[in-house]
């Protein structure tokens, strides 16, 4: 009978872990393959990386930088376009 009292404490957990085991089971069975996802998306990581290799060959990181706190846009944004001759 003391085995089932103390049984009887950890039913929440034993339900909660039941639970979790059986989404987790659930989630790996009909989850897509990780090649079929790549399969898929092939272009566009391609696509970013073509277009991530040219913008670092070409220097337009180094372009963009120029504010690096951004002070200019916020002022633009916060609606002082006054600053901006």
């Amino acid at each position: 009978m003391e085995i089932q009292a103390r049984l009887m404490e950890y039913k929440f957990h034993v339900m909660i872990t039941i639970i979790v085991i059986v989404v987790l089971s659930s989630l790996v069975y009909a989850a897509p393959r990780i090649l079929d996802i790549l399969a898929y998306f092939w272009p566009l990581f391609a696509s970013t990386a073509a277009f991530l290799a040219m913008a670092i060959t070409s220097g337009g990181f180094q372009q963009l930088s120029d504010e690096a706190t951004g002070e200019g846009i916020m002022d633009y944004v916060a609606g002082r376009p006054e600053d901006f001759h």
